[in-house]
């Protein structure tokens, strides 16, 4: 990155293939089991965009890709816990937008320091929440009203940050709604997709993207998008889940470094 004589950004754009590629993987990882911001924010980042400006690229780029595998997905669209879809999908919504105007107003460093937390806090909820999930379940009966409590900070959480969203959908469903996580796939991607969409129109009318990244990166989101729809037909859940735990526990460990060494 370099600074104009204005003070103007100007970013180095022979790296847009590494957007691209982070893209592409971003956007099957959404698919699969969700957490697609753990491959794309630390592209972003090492990029020479702010914490808060790549979280911000980042979900807009991968909206295109949430969407092609929300559609990819959408024989498997059903209501959850007694909510219908679109009541789901409106409760979604209006937390991404609560979300990603708090998003607006954190400063840089103050995300710095929240971000790992964030992470780790996804990691954990990958690791133990079936686990969990399946305990609380067997001994709670919990309502409906809850569940809406649940998804509308899962939507504020989506709009502020997004990463591991997916994985946080998947284990609250199961304990709210007593769903088994490879059931629900379709409406997790298109939760991810009505959060993503909040997020995107207030980063995009507060110029917090960088578009000449987020284009290649959100090209690659799309091919990402369908590719990994179409694995998680097929590829056993154990694998998915390791995969992305991998992902997950490593980037939560870069970001620990960089924001406390």
């Amino acid at each position: 990155m370099a600074v104009t004589g204005d003070g103007r950004r100007v970013y180095d754009i022979s790296f847009l293939p590494l957007a691209a590629g982070a893209g592409l993987l971003g956007g099957a990882m959404n698919a699969l089991a969700g957490g697609g911001t753990f491959a794309t924010m630390p592209a972003l980042i090492v990029l020479g965009l702010p914490s808060p400006i790549a979280n911000a690229t980042s979900n807009v780029a991968l909206q295109p890709g949430a969407i092609a595998s929300a559609w990819t997905y959408r024989d498997g669209l059903a209501p959850l816990g007694g909510l219908s879809l679109r009541a789901l999908t409106i409760i979604t919504f209006i937390g991404g937008l609560g979300g990603s105007l708090l998003l607006v107003a954190t400063p840089v460093r103050t995300f710095d320091v929240i971000v790992p937390w964030l992470l780790l806090m996804a990691t954990l909820v990958l690791a133990f929440g079936k686990h969990a999930s399946n305990a609380l379940h067997s001994r709670v009966a919990i309502g409906r009203r809850t569940l809406i409590v649940v998804q509308f900070l899962l939507g504020i959480y989506g709009g502020y940050f997004g990463g591991g969203v997916g994985l946080m959908m998947t284990a609250a469903w199961g304990l709210l709604a007593g769903h088994a996580p490879h059931h629900l796939a379709a409406p997790r991607t298109l939760m991810l997709a009505m959060a993503n969409a909040a997020a995107a129109t207030i980063f995009v009318s507060s110029a917090m993207v960088v578009w000449q990244f987020a284009v290649p990166m959100m090209l690659g989101g799309i091919v990402g998008g369908i590719l990994g729809a179409r694995l998680g037909r097929i590829l056993p859940p154990y694998i998915i889940r390791i995969v992305t735990l991998l992902v997950t526990a490593g980037m939560t460990v870069v970001f620990f470094i960089r924001a406390y060494h």
